[in-house]
């Protein structure tokens, strides 16, 4: 797989390079990822505005669900920001039903932090298991296919089973984990984060796989246009709206639940940390940790001259890399000789293949510019 041989061009303000093929620097050397992240959130760093977003979301969650058992729907996958946001809400008096999307690839460790997440606060729970067969051939259509994405199923899927069970259970509301604090930069081509472009999704798995999609739960934009529209669920992000810190978060759940540490961001899936620190990092010359310390730089929770020396260390483990390669090629039923040649390929991005991400980013623009604080 490739590595990183040369020097890159490095933002001022940050921590992004030119290792993102779409990086503009200023005069100033700062990047547009930062500048527009500082835009973004500007309203953030507002406390009024902040406290009196924070309390119409929680008033208007509490209004929506008053005659129903429920009333708000929230994803777990046994992580710091969703465990903490489940958290937060019992503590604002929200009656959450928890939901976690099981594809395969959980650690036990993360199932253990649901599950005393869930035991300790009394909060009933529903877990989506994914039928493994079908979503391995489709996993492994876009690993064949060589796109950075390969975790695109499983977030199509982590969505379209939120507004499953919030239908199923008349829930208006949906409360995500998800913040710009440690989040809101992250270039397309590291992370296509269009998660409603089926053509793009159904190309791949036609194109690299004999596989009928069934079983696995999908939700393009005419179907979320349904759910938003038509069914009334909306998604808020409540960890905006307050001075989220991760690190601080983390220690919390540790001495309040008895939370355990999996390793990095995202790596409660064995997948997505063997992808996100390895994979990305050697074929497609993407470290992850820049986009995430980024975030939290402009969020002025961490020093740019701090992270900068941590960056000089590679992001994985390589004694552990033999034996993880060995376990996902079992677990993909292919040799590990098969795996290798697919770590192999030329790296790819979405936009080497079929896209709508035109379309649906003149849809959202047209959306936000009707609905103006919906984004935050």
């Amino acid at each position: 797989m490739n590595s990183k041989t040369k020097s890159y061009q490095i933002c001022n303000r940050c921590v992004m390079d030119t290792t993102d093929e779409d990086i503009i620097f200023d005069t100033e050397g700062n990047c547009n990822h930062c500048t527009d992240y500082l835009v973004t959130i500007k309203n953030f760093r507002q406390d009024q505005y902040k406290i009196e977003k924070l309390e119409a979301i929680i008033n208007s969650i509490k209004k929506r669900g008053k005659d129903n058992k429920y009333d708000c729907l929230m994803g777990i996958s046994g992580g710091v920001d969703s465990c903490y946001t489940v958290h937060l809400a019992v503590s604002w008096g929200l009656r959450p039903l928890l939901m976690h999307m099981d594809n395969g690839w959980n650690k036990d460790i993360a199932v253990k932090n649901i599950k005393n997440l869930v035991d300790t606060l009394q909060l009933d729970y529903v877990s989506e298991v994914l039928d493994w067969n079908e979503f391995r051939e489709i996993q492994l259509a876009f690993l064949k296919s060589s796109i950075v994405d390969l975790e695109m199923p499983t977030d199509i899927a982590i969505l379209a089973s939120g507004y499953k069970h919030a239908s199923k259970n008349g829930i208006k509301s949906i409360v995500s984990g998800g913040n710009y604090s440690g989040e809101g930069i992250l270039p397309l081509t590291w992370g296509y984060h269009i998660k409603k472009d089926m053509k793009l999704y159904h190309y791949i798995v036609k194109t690299f796989s004999k596989v009928k999609i069934k079983k696995i739960p999908t939700v393009g934009l005419l179907k979320e246009i349904y759910y938003k529209f038509f069914k009334n669920i909306k998604t808020f992000y409540p960890l905006n709206y307050i001075e989220y810190n991760k690190d601080e978060a983390r220690e919390f759940l540790k001495n309040t639940y008895g939370w355990q540490d999996y390793g990095g961001k995202h790596h409660e899936s064995t997948i997505t940390g063997f992808w996100q620190s390895y994979v990305m990092f050697k074929k497609y010359n993407m470290d992850y940790r820049r986009a995430t310390y980024s975030s939290q730089i402009c969020f002025e929770q961490i020093k740019r001259e701090d992270i900068l020396a941590e960056l000089e260390i590679l992001p994985y483990d390589e004694s552990c890399i033999f034996e993880q390669k060995k376990y996902i090629a079992k677990k993909y039923k292919i040799s590990l000789e098969e795996l290798e040649s697919y770590l192999n390929m030329s790296p790819k991005t979405y936009k080497d293949f079929p896209n709508q991400r035109a379309f649906i980013d003149f849809f959202y623009n047209l959306y936000y510019l009707i609905f103006k604080d919906i984004r935050l």
